[in-house]
C-alpha cells in the first residue's frame, strides 16, 4: 500500500501547490471533520458492553483505510481524530440541540468555504475531487504528511510534497 499511497499523494499534490491553499485545507479539514461528527456524537450504541458513539463507529472504516495506506500517517490522524471527537463530544454534551445544529452548520459552512477559497483564490484550479473523487479521503493524509515533514519526519514523503521552484519548467 505504501507505493499506492505515494502515487495517490503525488497526484493529490498537483492540485495543492500553493502554501495558502494548503493552509486553507488544514483549517477546512479540521472544521469539516468536527462538524461532520458533531451530531453523530449524540447517538450511542453498546458495543461489547461499552457505550460508543455513532461518530466513532462511522470513523473506524476510514481510519482503517488511512492506517492501511500508511501506518505512521494513519496513527497521526488517529491522534488528531481523538482530539476532534473529544471536542465534538464536549460541544454536543454542553449545548442545546438547536445550538448544536447551528454550530454544525457554521463548521461545515466555514470548512467548505475555506476549501473553495483555497482552490479558487490561491490555487486557481478546481479541487482535485472533481477529477478524482477518491481524493476526498486523501486530504487528511496530505495535511498530516505535511505536518510530519515540517517536524522533520517522513523524508520519504518530502520529495513528493516538495514545492516546485517558481522558475521551473516542470509541469509537476
Amino acid at each position: 500500500m505504501a507505493s499506492y499511497f505515494q502515487r495517490q499523494l503525488a497526484d493529490y499534490v498537483e492540485y495543492h501547490r500553493d502554501p495558502w491553499n494548503c493552509a486553507m485545507h488544514v483549517v477546512g479539514i479540521l472544521l469539516l471533520f468536527t462538524g461532520a461528527v458533531l451530531p453523530l456524537t449524540l447517538v450511542h450504541f453498546s458495543v461489547f458492553g461499552v457505550e460508543v458513539s455513532l461518530a466513532v463507529i462511522l470513523a473506524l472504516p476510514v481510519l482503517v483505510y488511512w492506517l492501511m495506506l500508511d501506518a505512521g500517517i494513519g496513527l497521526g490522524i488517529l491522534a488528531a481524530m481523538i482530539v476532534l471527537l473529544s471536542v465534538a463530544t464536549a460541544i454536543g454534551n454542553q449545548v442545546s440541540i438547536v445550538m448544536m445544529w447551528s454550530i454544525f452548520a457554521a463548521l461545515i459552512g466555514f470548512g467548505v468555504a475555506s476549501q473553495i477559497v483555497g482552490h479558487r483564490v490561491f490555487e486557481e484550479r478546481q479541487p482535485s475531487m472533481v477529477d478524482h473523487p477518491t481524493h476526498f479521503l486523501l486530504g487528511p493524509m496530505f495535511v498530516m504528511a505535511k505536518l510530519f515533514i515540517a517536524l522533520g519526519f517522513r523524508r520519504d514523503l518530502a520529495a513528493i510534497l516538495a514545492p516546485v521552484p517558481a522558475n521551473s519548467l516542470s509541469t509537476r
